[in-house]
């Protein structure tokens, strides 16, 4: 008897850790469930092949933002990064027949340059960042917002070039879209483009978290830096590179998305980080630092997308949909830091 009522006891406590740790994710999914029961054609096999492609790009900058939180980081900049690659690579990839080119006297490029470039210039923006956090120890939170203005101040700087002014930079080459727009096989079996780069970006992130001293230093550091310092990690050194990762990441995913917009301005990217880092939380990444895993972000971010597609396709008001985003991160954040506090 007395057994019984223990593992009545256990039982209970397991629901109930499970529910706790679980808690944002049952709520995402209890929400898809009155989504679908609202309008049943949302589970068609065209909007989840539209669902996965927007994902694609969030899922590449998800895994920038998120090996930045498991150092107990954090990046505000990544949105403006974002828009900042979209616009040098558009503005290099326009079509040489179109009318309002940038550069006019530009020769067609090879569509792999400007976006190499873009991840170059981007990279070098998360490098600024990390050197910000590890050398000149700048809170995360404070130095990835300076950053964030100082490259909105360069990319409308740039963007608002004489003789067309702030206009969206069109046009761009058919080749470059089809990059982005593209897919691979026919009828309701095609896979988009950019959910294979995708994939592939995350293998190549899932080899360097898993399999790299980088990761392991990573994870160290964000575990407990002292301890990763005195065991002989070079932390200042492992926090820059991890920015400089993600920035990368931030520029091919800009290049990608003005190739699938079609179009680029100086508010491309704008928000994004705020999806990534929700979706890196509702993941299981935590901001209490040396926790996560690329399968856990894949999955934040589709759940997150999933709901913002079906919030969207149900009819809900796009401000509505703020609120809902900014309740989703709150509640994350807040649910992590009391697994942490009870963990301590």
């Amino acid at each position: 008897m007395k057994s019984q009522v223990k593992e009545t006891i256990n039982s209970k406590k397991s629901i109930k850790e499970f529910v706790t740790n679980n808690a944002i994710q049952l709520v995402l999914v209890a929400l898809l469930f009155i989504i679908i029961f609202i309008e049943p054609t949302f589970l068609s096999i065209n909007n989840l092949r539209n669902i996965l492609a927007q994902s694609s790009i969030r899922v590449i900058i998800a895994l920038g933002v998120g090996g930045i939180i498991v150092t107990q980081g954090t990046d505000l900049s990544a949105g403006r990064i974002i828009g900042l690659a979209a616009v040098v690579s558009a503005s290099l990839l326009q079509a040489t027949d179109y009318a309002y080119r940038m550069y006019p006297d530009l020769q067609k490029l090879p569509l792999i340059v400007p976006i190499i470039l873009a991840m170059i210039l981007c990279g070098f923006m998360g490098a600024l960042n990390g050197f910000a956090v590890a050398k000149l120890k700048t809170p995360p939170f404070i130095a990835t917002m300076g950053t964030m203005l100082i490259v909105y101040g360069l990319t409308s700087l740039y963007f608002d070039r004489p003789p067309y002014g702030a206009q969206p930079i069109a046009g761009l080459d058919l080749a470059f879209t089809k990059l982005a727009q593209g897919n691979i096989g026919t009828g309701n079996f095609r896979i988009p483009y950019l959910i294979i780069y995708a994939i592939i970006i995350s293998v190549i992130m899932w080899f360097i978290w898993n399999k790299t001293k980088l990761g392991k230093n990573m994870f160290a550091i964000g575990g407990n830096p002292e301890a990763a310092e005195v065991s002989g990690v070079n932390v200042a050194r492992n926090i820059i590179i991890i920015y400089v990762i993600a920035g990368a990441l931030y520029g091919l995913a800009g290049s990608l998305e003005a190739a699938r917009v079609g179009s680029a301005t100086n508010n491309t990217g704008f928000m994004y980080e705020m999806d990534a880092i929700a979706a890196c939380v509702v993941g299981g990444v935590s901001f209490a630092g040396g926790v996560g895993s690329i399968g856990g972000i894949i999955t934040g971010v589709l759940i997150f997308q999933v709901i913002n597609y079906g919030l969207a396709f149900i009819g809900v008001s796009t401000y509505l949909q703020f609120i809902v985003k900014g309740l989703i991160i709150i509640a994350a954040v807040a649910l992590d830091t009391r697994k942490h506090i009870k963990k301590s």
